[in-house]
């Protein structure tokens, strides 16, 4: 597979010559590389990734880069949205040189993560855990007290950060960016190269380009149950925008956006009742599901697994659930069971657009779709759903529409659920692992042998890494600890280094710090920690 980049820290032929041995010295890779402004053309296999190229150049002073084209002035490029995955395009492909339109339908501007995703629920959950900790902090002297809620006022608190960061992230730039058009409307596709943008009011325009980028995310996904449609349930989008709080909420499902909400809620002052199809967070490894089961119901919250609701009403005392359980009531009914694409309006098959079953567009790994000249990035993909994968999406594909050449590599991507305490992992678990035929060794970390966790007396959870067998080389790391997710990154760098566990354990990690506990967790594969000094290197 041919790639293009740019070679930073060139000086002189000894400088390519020693770039080119670097990168032939990997597997099936052939370089040629011009002094002059370090443009590489490279022959490399897909096994090989940009950032092992990237390694390979590394030590010897030099910063490897995709190229951007060119070619790109005068460029005209149409992107459909305005989110992560919209903006990062935007802004790369302008800096080539390119004309961008970007044609959103909403009337905000910043895609779901600002407005109604990750921003408003990490907000509310902020403010769930310090209620919490009021009334059930671990310390003594501390008096416990129950946490006055004013409801509108946290509302009014979260909002007023979500206009600031959309106002600061997303509207100044684009009025700061000449280059950068937006229109206000609903695009579909007419061919490969044109879009039909309805304006409302009966009013449409053709918007031609030479590369279309679709980035139209998702939205919440509705199971069909006998009831649900025409009743007035939540989803996340009016749970998070809610200004009173119900007395009891029902939450149907079981994957992150239930787990997180729940919690929130309960600690809010909220009754809950949760009803997951399987079990909780049923693609992550059982024990991090299990862990967070726990302690979900030492909180209150009642947890029913396996459980699907067969019919839904809702009345003036609220709604009811029918269930193999019995009859469940609660006065709202939050439905968080994943995300659909959002692709069914955009005529597709007018371009010749290539979909999954559930409407994900198809991409490989350069963002391009079956259409030639038409990408796509983000939720409305067939890639993970992260905020941080679309915005990586996104600038790949403008670098390749406006004529470089870049991939997106996924082969270390790091999740965080934002419960209490969190749920982060990173590559393989014990069963992906053992799916894939490799052999490997694990180890389980409970946090009270973490020195940290034992100072702010919170031992919830543990750290389990799992390394391949013959060689110790880490392949993934489960985490559930209060601080999860400060912690994977480390393990996803060491996973993307090749580090073994021994080189892991022989690292230097500050005392008294929750991401020690991955350097004990790794030295547990040849001794045990719990017959160490506090701080044993």
């Amino acid at each position: 597979m041919s790639r293009h980049y740019r070679i930073h820290g060139l000086t002189c032929d000894h400088c390519v010559l020693t770039a080119t041995e670097a990168l032939e010295a990997l597997p099936g890779v052939r370089a040629e590389i011009r002094l002059a402004d370090g443009d590489a053309r490279i022959e490399a296999p897909a096994s090989v990734s940009d950032a092992q190229l990237a390694a390979a150049l590394a030590p010897h002073g030099f910063r490897l880069e995709p190229a951007r084209g060119p070619d790109a002035d005068g460029l005209r490029i149409a992107i459909i949205g305005s989110g992560s995955a919209a903006f990062a395009a935007a802004l790369t492909a302008a800096d080539a040189g390119a004309s961008v339109t970007l044609v959103e339908r909403d009337t905000r501007i910043g895609g779901t993560c600002v407005n109604v995703g990750c921003v408003p629920s990490k907000i509310m959950i902020r403010a769930a855990q310090i209620a919490h900790l009021q009334q059930a902090h671990p310390f003594d002297g501390l008096a416990h007290t129950r946490p006055a809620v004013d409801r509108a006022r946290l509302l009014a608190q979260q909002q007023a950060r979500v206009d600031a960061l959309r106002q600061a992230k997303y509207e100044d730039i684009l009025a700061a960016r000449p280059e950068l058009t937006l229109i206000r409307g609903e695009a579909r596709f007419a061919d490969a190269h044109t879009l039909v943008v309805d304006e409302g009011d009966g009013r449409e325009r053709r918007l031609q380009a030479d590369r279309i980028l679709i980035a139209t995310g998702s939205r919440p996904y509705i199971p069909d149950i006998p009831g649900l449609a025409d009743s007035p349930f939540w989803t996340s989008t009016e749970a998070l925008e809610a200004a009173e709080l119900p007395r009891h909420l029902l939450v149907l499902g079981g994957s992150v956006v239930a787990v997180e909400l729940a919690q929130g809620f309960r600690r809010l002052g909220c009754e809950v009742t949760l009803l997951a199809r399987s079990r909780l967070l049923s693609r992550a490894d059982p024990a991090l599901g299990e862990g967070l089961r726990a302690q979900f119901e030492a909180e209150g919250i009642r947890v029913l697994t396996d459980m699907l609701p067969q019919a839904v009403r809702h009345g003036a005392d609220g709604f009811e659930l029918d269930t193999p359980a019995g009859t469940l009531r609660g006065d709202r009914l939050l439905v968080a069971t994943g995300r659909q694409p959002n692709t069914d309006r955009l005529d597709l098959d007018a371009a010749g657009i290539d979909t999954d079953a559930r409407g994900a567009i198809r991409v490989d790994a350069g963002l391009r779709t079956s259409a030639a000249d038409v990408f796509a990035a983000g939720d409305c993909t067939d890639l993970p759903q992260y905020v941080y994968v679309a915005a990586a999406a996104g600038t790949r594909a403008a670098i390749n529409m406006t004529g470089g050449e870049a991939s997106l590599d996924l082969e270390v991507l790091p999740a965080v659920v934002f419960t209490d305490p969190q749920v982060a992992t990173v590559g393989l678990d014990e069963a992906r692992a053992a799916g894939q035929g490799i052999a490997i060794d694990s180890r389980t970390l409970p946090l009270a042998q973490v020195p940290r966790a034992l100072a702010n007396f919170d031992e919830r959870g543990f750290i389990r890494l799992v390394a391949e067998r013959d060689s110790g080389r880490l392949l993934g790391a489960q985490i559930l600890a209060a601080e999860a997710g400060e912690l994977i990154q480390s393990a996803a760098l060491a996973i993307r280094n090749r580090m073994t566990v021994d080189d892991l354990a022989g690292e230097l990690f500050p005392y008294l710090t929750m991401v020690e506990g991955l350097k004990l967790c790794a030295q547990t594969f040849r001794k045990d920690v719990s017959q160490l000094s506090c701080c044993a290197g």
